[in-house]
C-alpha cells in the first residue's frame, strides 16, 4: 500500500476515504527538549499559549523557534490533515493529510502572537503552495493552527499584509498559507525533535523572500 501511495500526486490532499488509517496509540517519542530540558508534553505553565506552524520541513523551522525569546517549548510534529497518530513515513505518502508543523508554547507577556507570525512570514516563503523549495508535497504546507477565533483573524490580517508587502515590491504571489482551527497535534518520532541540535550540520530549507512583514 505505501509503494502505491508513493506513486500518487503527492500535490493533493487525501479524503477521508483514501487516508491512511493510522493508530489509536501515540508513536513514540522524546519526553524532554534535547536544548532546554523541559518537558514536551502538558501541564505547561498556566500563562503559556500554543501555535502550531507550518514551514516547510520542521527541522530548520523549530531551531528558529526554540532560540526565539519569550518561546517556553518547541515540539516537532503534525498537524492538519485525517490519520490518527502517524509516522514519518505514512506522512512523507501525502495520504495522511498533514503537515510537518513545530508546537509552540509561548508566554504572551514577552512576545506576542503578532511578533511570532512576522518571524514566521520572514522565516519561509507562504506563497509556493504544497512545497517549500526542494521540498514537494502538502506534508510541507505553509500553515498557522490556532484555536482561537480572534487570534485566527489576526493571523489572516498580518497574512493579508505580508501579501501587500509581497506585491509592493514587485512579487504578485499570493499568500498560500493555510490558516484554520487548530486540530489534533501529533508528535514526531524522537529523533526529529531538536534534529539540528543533535545534528548540527544537519539539513535546513527555510529560506525567506527577503520581504519585511510590516507589522509590529
Amino acid at each position: 500500500m505505501l509503494f502505491n501511495a508513493l506513486k500518487r500526486d503527492k500535490l493533493s490532499l487525501p479524503t477521508a476515504e483514501t487516508a491512511l488509517p493510522g493508530r489509536a496509540q501515540p508513536i513514540p517519542t522524546a519526553m524532554t527538549h534535547f536544548v532546554s530540558g523541559r518537558p514536551l508534553a502538558p501541564p505547561f505553565p498556566d500563562q503559556m499559549k500554543e501555535v502550531l506552524l507550518g514551514m516547510g520541513c520542521f527541522w530548520g523551522a523549530e531551531r528558529l523557534l526554540w532560540n526565539t525569546p519569550g518561546v517556553y517549548v518547541t515540539v516537532a510534529g503534525y498537524s492538519g490533515g485525517i490519520t490518527p497518530n502517524p509516522t514519518y513515513e505514512e506522512t512523507c505518502t501525502g495520504l495522511t493529510g498533514h503537515t510537518e508543523v513545530v508546537k509552540v508554547v509561548y508566554d504572551p507577556a514577552v512576545i506576542s502572537l503578532k511578533a511570532l507570525l512576522k518571524i514566521f512570514f520572514e522565516a519561509h516563503d507562504p506563497t509556493q503552495g504544497m512545497r517549500q523549495g526542494n521540498d514537494i508535497g502538502t506534508t510541507y504546507r505553509s500553515a498557522i493552527y490556532l484555536k482561537d477565533k480572534d487570534e485566527l483573524t489576526e493571523a489572516r490580517t498580518i497574512a493579508a499584509a505580508f501579501e501587500n508587502a509581497l506585491a509592493e515590491d514587485g512579487r504578485p504571489n499570493k499568500v498560500t498559507t493555510e490558516i484554520a482551527e487548530a486540530g489534533a497535534f501529533y508528535a514526531a518520532e524522537d529523533y526529529h525533535q531538536q534534529y539540528l541540535a543533535k545534528n548540527p550540520n544537519g539539513y535546513c530549507g527555510l529560506r525567506g523572500t527577503g520581504v519585511s512583514c510590516p507589522i509590529g
